[in-house]
């Protein structure tokens, strides 16, 4: 059981370097933190693409939506900046990367209804490829508790977190467990508003998006396990990894 409070990189150190980036996630290896965190969404061709948003357009040089180009297409995009080029990722790749290191990985499903269960089949497809579909480290979190079904039955050993949305009840009620998660996650503000949802059922918590000095001694204070932040360098000197 996971105690105290550890610091999760989102999106790799994004607070300094390009989101979802190989440079970004390089950067947070080498840290002495617990974890990065990623998002993922499906490529027309099937490709489990690390990015967060549904089109390219704020992330990248181009333009489109991540479900109607290939992965060819994705890949020539430039998710850096001119001096400093970065391509987008597969979760593959993502996974490679943590080979000789001890940090966790947080994988967030970004899934869309009309693709059905084309991500999860990706990842779980991507999890078995590089031999980390029982892995500790590896942990699929979601605001979808039909992807985190899936992935229950593609990839039962893996760790699943439910993210909690603010509008969502406060008490650990059975909506909240319809995926039978391992944890629960909630935001920054969810967790300020209503303190009492931090650790409800004895269950860890994971909590987004934590970047100021303040608000990171608030969530240490009051039980988080999980500390997702942009600035991994400035949380390791306001708190630790517990």
């Amino acid at each position: 059981m996971l105690t105290g409070c550890h610091i999760v990189a989102h999106r790799g150190y994004s607070g300094k370097y390009p989101e979802n980036s190989p440079e970004a996630f390089q950067q947070a290896l080498q840290l002495p933190i617990h974890g990065l965190e990623c998002d993922i969404r499906v490529s027309r061709d099937g490709q489990a693409v690390v990015i967060h948003d549904p089109s390219v357009d704020r992330t990248s040089n181009g333009t489109g939506m991540v479900a109607r180009m290939t992965w060819p297409e994705l890949q020539r995009l430039n998710i850096g900046t001119e001096k400093a080029p970065q391509q987008l990722m597969l979760v593959d790749d993502l996974l490679r990367l943590l080979d000789g290191h001890p940090h966790h990985l947080y994988i967030e499903t970004k899934p869309l209804v009309r693709q059905g269960a084309a991500l999860e089949k990706a990842l779980a497809r991507a999890l078995h490829r590089t031999g980390m579909g029982a892995d500790p480290r590896v942990h699929i979190i979601s605001f979808s508790h039909a992807s985190l079904r899936r992935l229950a039955s593609l990839v039962p050993q893996v760790d699943r977190i439910y993210l909690r949305r603010g509008w969502e009840r406060r008490w650990n009620s059975r909506d909240l467990m319809l995926s039978r998660p391992h944890a629960l996650g909630l935001s920054l503000d969810h967790g300020k508003a209503n303190p009492d949802a931090i650790g409800v059922g004895g269950r860890r918590t994971y909590m987004w998006t934590v970047d100021k000095p303040e608000d990171m001694r608030w969530a240490r204070d009051h039980g988080v396990n999980l500390l997702a932040t942009n600035w991994p360098e400035r949380a390791l000197e306001v708190v630790g990894d517990q």
